[in-house]
């Protein structure tokens, strides 16, 4: 009896430490997990989309005017430093429907709210700030670092046989733009955006009352261009005042007018 008792004990022991064993290794792949999940992807595996001929484009739609899109243009500072000289281009559009509750932004316009309502019949998106849109594809909450960066990664594939290319020339009032474009189809038109590098605010009124706010790649001017019958040519974008002696460079996007999708992008810096 002794025998069979030690035996038996001997045997739940190791069954013991055999459940043991998995429920560490479960625990380690559930920390794993999680830690991967509430992590942005590192920094090499986000530039994996510059091989090739890939490109990103990050649009956000902001406003001074609200209290939710410091973060976000925060964030969209650190991703312009991060991605700098590499294939990604940025264009932050100030809206101007926020300027009716008590602070009228510096560089909003209707044209960057128009720009953002084609997005919502695009994306079937609802307009809101803090907005950004990756490609003319997908959007995300601007703040949403780890989503957004993602997708940037997510990029790495998105290659297109449109090409532009681009050229300026800059007058003390206004910016002479010539632009190629190669290989695009029916219903594909160009986007041309005069924008100033850096700027800042401080607010008097409104929601971000006493804040100095930053802002980078402000978009001051829009262009559409339709491509159906011509694929080259020269666009002249005059400079607002508040933006003569400013850093500038123009962006151009070949983009898709029935989805959206961006095509192609470049810039030259002035």
């Amino acid at each position: 009896m002794k025998y069979y008792l030690l035996n038996t004990q001997k045997k739940y022991m190791r069954n013991l430490k055999k459940i043991s064993i998995v429920y560490v290794v479960l625990l380690s792949a559930i920390a794993l997990t999680a830690f991967i999940w509430n992590h942005p992807v590192e920094q090499k595996e986000q530039e994996k989309f510059l091989e090739g001929n890939s490109f990103v484009v990050l649009e956000l739609f902001t406003s001074e005017g609200c209290n939710s899109c410091p973060p976000a243009e925060e964030l969209f500072a650190r991703l312009a430093q991060d991605y700098k000289n590499k294939a990604v281009y940025l264009l932050n559009y100030h809206v101007d429907y926020f300027d009716k509750l008590g602070w009228k932004d510096a560089f909003g316009s209707s044209e960057n709210t128009n720009r953002q309502h084609r997005y919502s019949s695009w994306l079937l998106s609802q307009v809101y700030t803090p907005q950004l849109v990756v490609n003319g594809s997908s959007e995300f909450i601007g703040s949403n670092e780890k989503q957004i960066r993602n997708a940037i990664s997510g990029q790495q594939n998105a290659l297109s046989t449109a090409t532009l290319t681009l050229s300026a020339a800059q007058t003390v009032e206004s910016v002479k733009a010539k632009y190629e474009v190669t290989n695009v189809l029916q219903g594909d038109e160009l986007q041309l955006a005069l924008v100033q590098k850096n700027g800042s605010t401080n607010i008097l009124r409104g929601e971000n009352e006493g804040l100095n706010f930053s802002h980078v790649q402000i978009v001051r001017k829009i262009v559409r261009v339709s491509l159906k019958d011509q694929t080259s040519g020269t666009i002249e974008l005059n400079i607002p005042k508040t933006a003569m002696g400013q850093q500038l460079e123009i962006i151009g996007l070949v983009q898709n007018s029935k989805s959206g999708k961006i095509l192609a992008a470049n810039a030259v810096e002035l």
